[in-house]
Order: C-alpha cells, then structure tokens, then sequence
C-alpha cells in the first residue's frame, strides 16, 4: 500500500483549499477546485462575518454534491466567524445557535462531511467555567440534531490565542470536549497557523510529532476531521492569526511534509487558506502535494 494511498486507492491525504462560491457553488467554485489541483475542498454558505441564514440554490446545491462526489472531492463548510457560544451578549449566542444551525443543514444538502467552527472567547470578563457551561448548555442540543447519516461532523477550531479565546492550545479542547460530552459526531479542525500563534512551535524539531501526540492523548483517536494548512507571517507563540503561503513563513516548508507522516493524520485532508489568489493557491497546492509526494519517495 502507498503511504499516500489506502488499499481503495483514496489518497491518504487530499490537498487542496478553500474556494469561492459567489455566483454558484457549481458555477463558480467547482472551476476555481479544478484550477488549483484540489482534492479537497472548503466553502462558505452564508456571509462569513454576518448572521444571514440564505436558503441557497437548490440546482447549485444539488449540481455541486454530484460533482464532487463524482470527482471524490471531500466537501467542507466554514461556519460563520461571528459564531461564539461563550459569549456574555444572549443576542450574539441566539445567533450563533441559529448561523450554526444553517451551516449544519446546508452542510448536509452539499454532502460535506464536516463543519469548521472557531471555539469562540469567553466575553464580558466571565470566567471559562461559565463560558464552557453555557457552550454544554447552547452547543450541545445541536449536536443531538445531527441524527442522519448524511450529517456532517462539527470540528471544532482552535484560535490563535487572542483576548479570552476558550481553545487555542490543544490542551484546552479537553475542557471543551467535556462541556460537548465528547458527542460521537465532534471532531477537530487543526489551523497550522493557529496552533504556531498559540504557542505550538510546530517548526521546532519534533515539534508538529509532540502536537500531534497531544491531541490524541487529549481527545483521542480519530478525532481530527481536517487541518487548515496555512504558514505564518508571525513569529511562534505571536498569538497573531496573519497566514503565509506555503514555506514562506515562520513555519517553514519540513513541518508541512511530517504532517502526512503521523498516525493522527491518516486520511485527514488539508486544505490551505493562504494568500495570493489563484496562482497563489495553485502553487501551496502543488507545494503541498509534493511534500506528500516526497515522504512518500522517502
């Protein structure tokens, strides 16, 4: 079996990125998936820094899920960045229970197999204790919707450690999956950028192994659903969430190819978030899919 591969011929790692969709999921994003090499894709189905819950185009909708189940493209939502369940303000949760709920749902209509979440910030100057108890008690009854097979995961995203942040080290999804009763259907959405702002020195010798390590031992195995691929313009520990394009930045080019030599990893795919437009995101592609290509060589 290839170290990149399965037994079924299903890449142990798909690369790929997070594409535009204003116009037509189908009409816009599909062109945009084939143009940078994708294997794996991520969207937006509704205003990423609003609270609107639009319906979609059923015909876009239903076109999209075809073609990438088609083309094998594993499918991603990004929930709104507004979402935050430890917030102090019960306007911002109603809304971040109903724009979550939306992701969810239209998830589902695409046929994506998860739903990236920011784990939010305890506001207001409230405890973390509060925050996460309120995170149980708002949180939790929609995970006990997700009740289809067809339903996606919820995957939890750490944040890069600014103000009150209730996630940024992996340490901290512990408490967090405790208040989410570790809910069969939560997993994890790991930002190599994230996690470098937070403290995480993946560029460290050994440094992305010991981040890995961690999130199994913190909230085991099979738990990681995606990785955000993204370098960073900051320094490790910056807690400044500024991406940069594959090996341009502090990271560095090597902590990206040890990635797809984890267990934590197998069949996780990636996708980038990085600057530069189309050129851009083909080049972190083609970059990504030639570190795999070249542990796997080695």
């Amino acid at each position: 079996m290839s170290s990149t591969g399965t037994s079924d011929g299903a890449l142990r790692n798909p690369v790929g990125g997070h594409i535009p969709v204003a116009g037509g999921l189908a009409r816009v994003g599909l062109p945009y998936a084939r143009t940078m090499g994708a294997e794996a894709v991520q969207v937006f189905v509704a205003n990423p820094r609003g609270w609107a819950t639009p319906a979609g185009d059923p015909a876009q909708s239903e076109a999209f899920r075809a073609a990438c189940a088609e083309e094998g493209l594993p499918v991603y939502v990004h929930a709104p960045y507004l979402i935050n369940f430890g917030s102090h303000t019960a306007a911002t949760v109603d809304r971040s229970v109903e724009s979550l709920r939306h992701s969810l749902r239209r998830g589902r209509e695409i046929g994506a197999r998860g739903v990236v979440v920011h784990t939010g910030s305890a506001t207001g100057g409230r405890d973390r204790a509060a925050a996460l108890a309120q995170v149980h008690e708002r949180l939790l009854p929609l995970l006990a919707e997700l009740v289809h097979d067809d339903d996606p995961a919820l995957l939890l995203e750490p944040t890069a450690g600014q103000g009150a942040s209730l996630c940024s080290l992996v340490e901290d999804l512990g408490p967090y999956f405790d208040a989410l009763e570790h809910h069969p259907r939560l997993g994890v959405c790991l930002d190599t950028c994230h996690l470098f702002a937070a403290g995480h020195d993946l560029a460290a010798p050994g440094g992305v192994k010991r981040t890995l390590d961690e999130l199994v031992d913190v909230v085991g195995e099979g738990r990681l659903g995606l990785i955000h691929a993204n370098d960073s313009k900051d320094v490790v520990g910056a807690h400044k969430d500024r991406h940069e394009n594959i090996g341009a930045g502090h990271i560095g080019a090597e902590p990206f190819a040890e990635l797809f030599s984890h267990p934590a990893t197998e069949g996780v795919p990636l996708t980038i978030e990085t600057p530069g437009g189309t050129a851009g995101h083909a080049a972190d592609v083609a970059r990504l899919k030639a570190l795999r290509d070249g542990w796997r060589d080695g």
